[in-house]
């Protein structure tokens, strides 16, 4: 088969397209022909060499196309071996494209559970930008967030994957949504998707002004973090607030002031990809509710990874980056 194969870490320049031995088929495992696969800022972090990758190595968590075993139509949930616990991922837990042969590839293998029929209405890479971002989004939202409708939610950021779908998902729901960011063209997009406002969180007075969107201005009843900003969070958050982190792109490390913590009553709640249950309520949610399909911003060919992964670092992008095979 053909993949993009990167026999070190480093740059998008690492990421060549060539000539890869086929997956080997085992019992209760799935071969998968790939149509389409969408890039995730995680595979950004794999090619760095963050997480140790064997090389030579094929990134890529997000993809669908068609069982070579009886022809239907599947996407690919990324979440392997998630374990019996709902609470939390067991400890043989691991991303699809981690430390095995990922999505940018015309083949890939992944056991049955990670394989689910294409939702209907969805096209091809709407469906390849759904599986990582839908679950995760999903499980951060109602499974850990305990959204309900009614609740304001402050989404951190206006333009990634997560971001955009939890606009989306937040809304389909009844929430009262307001998201951040630097770009206006961002926050009129995310208000399409059914966002009520934004604010821009480069500004000195921003959480101030995003509290003054809430009912009464007490602030929001949950705030989703996708990038590490836990200390300015919390102050968005009403008292007895719900802060869910899901991500760390703007920092590693934060601080918060323990007093104002737990006399605010809050909870801050982590979280990461979904389990196979939370796919199927994902799968459902979007079966019952108008909801927007996933983003897509922009198409490349499987050959040009690595002009897709300067896309996605830049920054530029309003939604998902998808590779056509």
């Amino acid at each position: 088969m053909y993949a993009v194969v990167m026999q070190e870490f480093g740059g998008p320049s690492v990421l060549r397209f060539d000539r890869h031995p086929d997956p080997l088929s085992r019992p209760g495992w799935v071969t998968v022909r790939l149509q389409a696969s969408a890039l995730n800022w995680h595979d950004v972090l794999v090619r760095r060499g963050l997480y140790r990758s064997p090389l030579p190595h094929i990134l890529g968590a997000d993809g669908a196309g068609v069982r070579t075993d009886t022809n239907e139509e599947v996407v690919i949930l990324p979440s392997l071996f998630w374990g019996s616990r709902e609470a939390a991922p067991g400890t043989d837990w691991e991303i699809l494209g981690d430390h095995r042969a990922g999505t940018y590839a015309e083949l890939v293998t992944v056991p049955e559970e990670c394989v689910v029929p294409r939702p209907a209405g969805l096209s091809l890479t709407q469906a390849a930008a759904l599986p990582l971002v839908g679950v995760t989004t999903y499980r951060a939202l109602f499974t850990r967030g305990r959204l309900r409708a009614g609740e304001s939610v402050l989404i951190l950021g206006a333009g990634g994957g997560v971001a955009t779908m939890a606009t989306s998902f937040a809304a389909a729901h009844g929430a009262h949504v307001v998201v951040t960011s630097s770009d206006s063209a961002k926050i009129a997009a995310a208000r399409e998707l059914g966002a009520a406002a934004g604010v821009d969180h480069q500004h000195s007075e921003w959480i101030e002004h995003a509290r003054s969107l809430t009912p009464g201005a007490q602030g929001f009843d949950l705030v989703l973090d996708s990038v590490g900003r836990w200390s300015e969070s919390i102050q968005c958050l009403r008292s007895g607030g719900r802060c869910v982190v899901l991500g760390s792109s703007v920092a590693d490390e934060a601080q918060l002031p323990l007093r104002p913590f737990y006399f605010g009553q809050f909870e801050l709640i982590g979280t990461t990809m979904g389990s196979p249950t939370d796919m199927g309520g994902l799968l459902r949610f979007m079966e019952n509710h108008d909801v927007s399909p996933p983003v897509v911003d922009r198409t490349f060919g499987l050959g040009e990874a690595s002009r897709a992964h300067e896309q996605l670092e830049s920054g530029s992008s309003f939604g998902k980056i998808v590779l056509l095979h």
